[in-house]
C-alpha cells in the first residue's frame, strides 16, 4: 500500500474500524462482500478504493452507482469532507445498511438512494460519476455519464489489464456526450495494479439515455 494512501487511513483510523465492524456485522446478516478478512478489507476495499481520491475534485459533487457496500466513494468520503456524495444502489438491503454507516458514522453531505441508474431523475447534476467493478465499460459509460455536468467527469475503476475494454467503448462514450478516455495506472500493493478509466463530459447526453428495460446491459451502445 503506497505511503500516501496508508496516511489517510491513518489520519481517520477510528471512522474506518467502526466502518469494518458494521460491515462484517451487516455481512453475517446477507452477503455485502466476499472479503471479510479485517486486513484484506482494508486493502482490497479502504485502500483500493482511495487509490481514485485524487481524481475527485474540490468541492466536488459524487455519484456512485451501483456502490453495493460503499465502493468506491465512501471511502473518499471518509478522507474528504469537502466532497458532497450520492450512493445510488438498486437492493433495498444494501441501502439500509448505507444509511445505518452514514448515521453511525456521523457522515454530513451524503445520502444513499435505492434506485436503478436508468431511473434516477438527477441528469447533468454531478461534477464525477465513479464506479468500480459493476459492468463492462460501455455499459457503465451510459449509467453514468447522463448525469455528469458538460466538464465533469466519470472516473471508472478497472483492472490492470483494460486497453481492449476502453477501446470497445469509445462509440458509447461519444454517443452519450464523452470525450477522449484517459488511462492512468496506480499500484495497489506488490501484487495489483489498478486502472482508472476518466472519460470528460464534453457535452450534453441525448435525452433518450440511459435507457430502461435494462437494455444498456442487454444491448450496450
Amino acid at each position: 500500500m503506497e505511503t500516501r494512501i496508508r496516511e489517510m487511513i491513518c489520519r481517520r483510523g477510528e471512522i474506518f474500524e467502526k466502518y469494518y465492524r458494521l460491515l462484517a456485522e451487516w455481512n453475517q446478516k446477507f452477503n455485502l462482500t466476499a472479503i471479510t478478512e479485517r486486513n484484506e478489507v482494508f486493502v482490497k476495499h479502504f485502500a483500493d478504493s482511495l487509490l481514485g481520491e485524487e481524481f475527485v475534485g474540490e468541492n466536488a459533487s459524487v455519484l456512485d452507482v451501483g456502490t453495493g457496500a460503499g465502493f468506491p466513494s465512501l471511502p473518499i468520503k471518509i478522507v474528504r469532507d469537502d466532497i458532497s456524495l450520492t450512493l445510488v444502489d438498486s437492493l433495498q438491503k444494501r441501502i439500509n445498511f448505507l444509511n445505518c454507516v452514514l448515521s453511525e458514522l456521523g457522515i454530513k453531505k451524503a445520502e444513499a438512494l435505492h434506485a436503478r441508474a436508468e431511473d434516477l431523475s438527477c441528469r447533468e447534476t454531478f461534477d464525477c460519476a465513479v464506479s468500480r467493478a459493476v459492468a463492462p465499460l460501455s455499459t457503465l459509460c451510459e449509467y453514468c455519464l447522463p448525469f455528469v455536468k458538460t466538464g465533469g467527469a466519470f472516473i471508472a475503476y478497472k483492472a490492470e489489464n483494460c486497453e481492449e475494454e476502453v477501446a470497445s467503448s469509445l462509440k458509447a462514450a461519444e454517443i452519450l456526450g464523452g470525450g477522449r478516455a484517459e488511462i492512468f495506472k496506480r499500484r495497489l500493493d506488490e501484487n495489483t495494479e489498478r486502472s482508472f478509466v476518466i472519460i470528460r463530459k464534453v457535452r450534453p447526453t441525448p435525452a433518450a439515455y440511459p435507457r430502461g428495460k435494462n437494455l444498456p446491459r442487454k444491448s450496450p451502445l
